[in-house]
């Protein structure tokens, strides 16, 4: 994996929020190397707090501190700060419409050697669900920088997943983060690929691959998972003819399943779904994980080949 990992803008984007005046704290589940919180809590020691390996008591106190009127963000690894918490992010956070911020690092099988225990592959279907709950996958450094800051701008409850692999760059500086736009990244006429996070590089790939066999391809990267925008999406579906939904996600309750219901409700189109099938990870370096799995640029392109193939003649 080339590029820098959506996960270093963390800990800079805080320190910008904090030096801009707004007041921020971060709350940590002992990583904050690895989440790069680290560098909020250098620079302002008296806003960052680390509760050790608890995660439960991690949403808790950030909560607390949202009802003190902090904009509150939380760190740890993707897994523990959804999986651990679910019952304090439903209850606690969700529930009473607390200005907590959640942006775990490494998600998806991108983590590598740490292996299946560690590839949390469920954690947009668990946020997406709940009510007031803000879905965000940036596709690079730029693009997370942004989302972080327009969730730190934004009351309420916010997931924002960042990655531990480096990405190529997708977005200039100074990208501006739109909750609930996607953005057409290429256009195109023979299928759409609606891709988050680090896929939608995988889907900018995948359509110089269709280009060359006389396929064009238009990319449009959904990073607002929820709120999903549906009529970008519709209305590419309608002028291609095909989608494919790509994540770094299990393609059950991600972005192919909130593709798949816009679709199925606004504009059917023969579909497909790029993503994890259905199964645990396992351990790899990142790119042979994104083979291994189905993800990479060229999967991608034969998903495409498949919904083109699929349309009514």
């Amino acid at each position: 994996m080339s590029g820098r990992a959506t996960r270093e803008a963390f800990g800079e984007t805080l320190v910008e929020l904090a030096v801009e005046g707004i007041d921020v704290v971060a709350v940590d589940a002992d990583l904050s190397k690895s989440t790069t919180t680290a560098k909020f809590a250098s620079a302002y020691p008296d806003r960052f707090f680390n509760v050790g390996i608890a995660e439960q008591n991690m949403i808790g106190t950030a909560a607390g501190l949202a009802v003190a009127g902090k904009v509150a963000f939380t760190g740890s690894f993707a897994v523990f700060a959804t999986g651990r918490a679910y019952d304090q992010i439903r209850n606690t956070v969700c529930y009473s419409e607390l200005d907590v911020k959640l942006a775990p690092t490494h998600s998806g099988v991108t983590v590598g050697p740490d292996g299946g225990s560690h590839q949390m592959l469920e954690d947009i279907a668990l946020m997406r669900v709940l009510p007031g709950m803000r879905v965000l996958v940036p596709a690079d450094y730029n693009a997370a920088k942004a989302a972080i800051r327009v969730a730190a701008k934004t009351p309420g409850p916010f997931y924002i997943r960042l990655g531990r692999a480096g990405v190529p760059q997708v977005y200039e500086d100074g990208f501006e983060f739109e909750i609930g736009r996607a953005n057409v990244l290429r256009d195109g006429w023979d299928v759409t690929l609606v891709a988050c996070g680090l896929m939608v590089s995988q889907a900018l790939a995948a359509a110089e691959i269709l280009t060359e066999a006389g396929i064009s391809a238009e990319v449009i990267d959904a990073a607002s998972i929820k709120p999903l925008d549906v009529e970008t999406i519709a209305a590419s579906a309608a002028k291609t003819g095909a989608v494919v939904a790509c994540e770094e996600h299990s393609i059950i309750g991600g972005l192919g399943s909130a593709v798949a219901e816009a679709l199925g409700e606004n504009q059917p189109v023969p579909f497909r779904r790029v993503g994890v099938r259905d199964v645990f990870g396992t351990s790899g370096d990142g790119d042979e994980l994104l083979e291994h799995f189905g993800l990479a640029a060229g999967h991608v392109a034969e998903a495409a080949r498949g919904a083109i193939g699929a349309k009514v003649r």
